[in-house]
């Protein structure tokens, strides 16, 4: 168990067995034996290897041990392995921390997922997710408005969002799980809004979507299809630009950008998708916007992260329902008991940020 943990928490900090070796005065080879549980190492190296690697003490001897499902990376082909292997081992470490959360319960307040029960069994063709997004958003009763927390809204229908920090740059674009039966979407904190919502869409598509296509689709554009109808219903569109328009202003999708969390070029590409405007006009805005540099940064201002607050609450909730002690509460927020007894008192600013798991 500790060799693997180590092996773990080295992989999420990118760190070589020589480079963990070397800041913690044992050598490459010592490492190695840890992993491979040959050899434990003294109280002194042990809370070395924890400053180094950024991981309390306890992370090493935690007895919850869980198992990643039905994984589905979104990545780049030139994704590196080392950057998997970082956001694999983060991902383990927040579901192994969310499952001793679970087990401290006697009911844990998180319901199951249940897809909504009037979708349809097949889906024929990709314009078939307009009224597939549509029946979505009626089951869960949000009409045509904007989402404005799509995070919330998925943890309040069963499905976990994970919140990673690992470097990732442009090389991944999602990631989706089963944990125990439960759904898991896997984000990353450092993302725009626009693209965090576009990625939690799609992913809810995959979700959804699962079992339910026609052999000729293809299962990619489905859900992208499904994330902009889903983020910015057809109906919503139309009484926003009208039914056809011959020319945009780019102030027009940078507003609808804002109001509804989807990007200009995504909000561009439904325009062209749902026949508002002829795909000759759409091409010439897409090499404007490229010449302008707006396909890598969209202009003004960004649309701000979204966060998840549910597993920050629930350690709190049990704290204060007496289901777990101060210092479990810091173990599973993953911070120092000191730390914790200045968060829970509010006594510095940084506390009124919570922590993102």
């Amino acid at each position: 168990m500790f060799g693997e943990r180590l092996n773990r928490a080295r992989s999420a900090s990118g760190l070589s067995q020589a480079a963990l070796g070397k800041a913690t005065g044992v050598s490459a080879n010592m490492i190695k034996k840890y992993e491979h549980n040959e050899s434990m190492p003294s109280s002194s190296v042990m809370i070395r290897l924890s400053k180094t690697l950024d991981v309390r003490a306890e992370y090493f001897f935690r007895p919850v041990k869980v198992e990643l499902k039905n994984v589905e990376y979104r990545k780049r082909s030139s994704t590196p392995k080392k950057v998997l292997n970082r956001i694999h081992a983060d991902v383990l470490d927040q579901a192994e921390r969310w499952l001793q959360l679970a087990n401290l319960w006697p009911n844990f307040p998180i319901k199951r997922f249940n897809p909504p029960a009037s979708l349809p069994d097949e889906i024929f063709g990709i314009e078939d997710m307009e009224a597939f997004s549509e029946l979505v958003r009626s089951e869960w009763e949000l009409g045509l408005n904007p989402i404005p927390d799509l995070i919330d809204l998925f943890e309040s229908k069963g499905i976990l969002v994970i919140s990673t920090d690992v470097e990732i740059d442009a090389k991944f674009d999602g990631l989706q799980a089963e944990i125990n039966g439960q759904p898991v979407i896997v984000i990353s904190s450092l993302w725009s809004g626009d693209r965090q919502r576009f990625t939690l869409a799609h992913e809810l598509g995959h979700i959804l979507v699962h079992e339910r296509l026609a052999n000729n689709l293809d299962e990619e554009k489905v859900c992208n299809r499904f994330a902009s109808s889903f983020l910015l219903p057809q109906k919503a569109f139309v009484e926003h630009f009208g039914e056809k328009r011959y020319d945009l202003e780019a102030r027009e999708l940078y507003l609808l950008k804002h109001e509804f969390g989807l990007s200009m070029g995504a909000c561009l590409y439904r325009a062209k998708d749902l026949g508002v405007i002829a795909d000759s006009l759409y091409k010439k805005l897409t090499i404007s916007f490229a010449k302008k540099g707006w396909r890598k940064r969209e202009p003004g201002e960004q649309l701000p992260p979204e966060k998840t607050f549910l597993f920050e609450q629930l350690v709190y909730r049990g704290l204060s329902d007496g289901i777990l002690s101060e210092s479990k509460a810091a173990e599973l927020m993953s911070i120092s008991l000191m730390e914790f007894h200045q968060q829970r008192k509010l006594e510095d600013q940084g506390s009124l940020s919570a922590n993102s798991h």
